[in-house]
């Protein structure tokens, strides 16, 4: 595995990007700021190497982004409501940037902090210490972002953190995935199969209602590949809510860091498929409903609604409001370790 790196002046500091290049040419390019994803370069059913993942030109326009593109957001990934949330009676505030809910940590969460950052072997290691009561979360908190490459053309993730107080932590990656290419429009005929009968209906702020509900019968159900498009318009609470698909599906038969299959992305164009696995007991599947008016992408434009589509592997949006949910709490000497794969291969 070859890895080089390279720096970028930006508003944070020197901004680190590494490029990791296997065996057959395909390579990963993986950015110090947001401990990001900024590029993946895979083959087609034709051995043509194209840029799968949504991103910028400048590396520092990834600073505050609305798309979170590729970022790992926390300290809690996706919506806490009101931005409240209590830890053995007390209660804490975070900044509300959401509509009237916190989302992904906060205006000054991970995604846009510069980590620390060092690449040995095979993978790259990114650091961040959030100090006690940053962003209105308690305990000082250390995570790390770990990415492996490999010549199978699979990227690990392994997220991990530890606190010297009990907290609330929910890390995922942020990237779009368009498996035609970054540059190649719409990502609505692509075809995505989830392993997850239920999902979490929300209220009109996307928050969950608490309710854990079977996606048969209904436009939410990915049990079988449909293409992205095909039920995006229909007139169904969580569609229209969200311009489009900005869901959180339950994992089937989750057990507590065994790693299972959630996902299974495919274009028949490109014949490029990608397999998500997981430890992470929920899959957000959001397909881009508002990426218009983004940073200049890596082709020199601007990308469109729906040009990609993110699967984040997480917990459960504003699992510590709701008991149902598998906590999120991490308590001292603990460790929040998950791990999500990008498998890329062809049909």
């Amino acid at each position: 595995m070859k890895i080089e790196s390279k720096s970028v002046v930006s508003p944070k500091g020197d901004i680190t990007l590494y490029t990791l290049t296997n065996a057959s040419g395909a390579s990963v390019t993986v950015s110090s700021l947001g401990a990001g994803i900024v590029s993946v370069v895979v083959p087609d059913k034709d051995g043509n190497m194209v840029d799968v993942a949504l991103g910028y030109a400048n590396p520092a326009d990834y600073i505050g982004d609305g798309p979170c593109a590729g970022k790992t957001p926390g300290r809690y990934a996706n919506r806490i409501a009101k931005g409240k949330f209590s830890i053995n009676g007390t209660e804490y505030q975070l900044a509300i940037n959401n509509g009237p809910n916190a989302l992904h940590g906060g205006p000054e969460g991970f995604m846009n902090q510069n980590w620390k950052s060092e690449a040995c072997g095979s993978h790259v290691k990114f650091t961040y210490v959030a100090a006690d009561g940053e962003e209105g979360y308690p305990g000082k908190l250390t995570a790390t972002v770990i990415y492996s490459w490999n010549d199978n053309n699979e990227l690990t993730i392994e997220l991990k953190a530890e606190s010297d107080k009990k907290t609330i932590v929910n890390l995922t990656n942020h990237a779009y995935f368009n498996l035609d290419g970054e540059n190649s429009g719409s990502v609505l005929d692509h075809e995505l199969q989830l392993m997850a009968s239920r999902y979490l209906p929300t209220d009109d702020t996307l928050i969950p209602t608490g309710e854990i509900a079977e996606v048969k019968g209904t436009p939410m159900d990915f049990t079988a590949p449909k293409k992205l498009g095909r039920d995006i318009k229909a007139d169904f609470p969580a569609l229209v809510y969200g311009k489009g698909y900005d869901n959180c599906w339950v994992v089937d038969n989750w057990h507590k860091h065994n790693l299972s299959k959630i996902a299974v992305l495919e274009s028949a164009k490109s014949g490029r498929v990608l397999e998500v696995e997981t430890t992470q007991p929920a899959v957000q599947v959001y397909t881009g409903n508002w990426l218009a008016g983004c940073p200049e992408s890596k082709s020199g434009r601007g990308y469109e609604d729906y040009d990609g589509v993110a699967i984040e592997c997480q917990g459960m949006p504003d699992a510590p409001n709701h008991r149902n949910f598998p906590s999120q709490l991490l308590g001292v000497g603990e460790v929040y370790d998950q791990t999500i794969v990008y498998r890329f291969k062809t049909k």
